[in-house]
């Protein structure tokens, strides 16, 4: 099953993104936060894993690995 940090890496990868532009786009001051992200060496909360889905256009389930279907409900 995938990890949080493997599907985030994924779907950055699937936009083109670098990790400093992720991290710009999630308020980080460096990339190593996002570094620690797809490592799954941080978590995120409830508020930034709704953010994330919604800036992918992706299910919750779909982003932290509880499904492969991406569809949002």
């Amino acid at each position: 099953m995938a990890t949080l940090g493997k599907r985030i890496k994924e779907l950055r990868e699937h936009k083109n993104l670098t990790q400093r532009e992720l991290a710009e786009i999630m308020g980080y001051k460096t990339t190593r936060s996002v570094q620690f992200l797809e490592a799954d060496q941080r978590s995120l909360d409830h508020y930034q894993l709704i953010y994330l889905a919604d800036f992918f256009d992706v299910s919750l389930d779909y982003l932290v690995g509880r499904s492969d279907d991406t569809r949002r409900r």
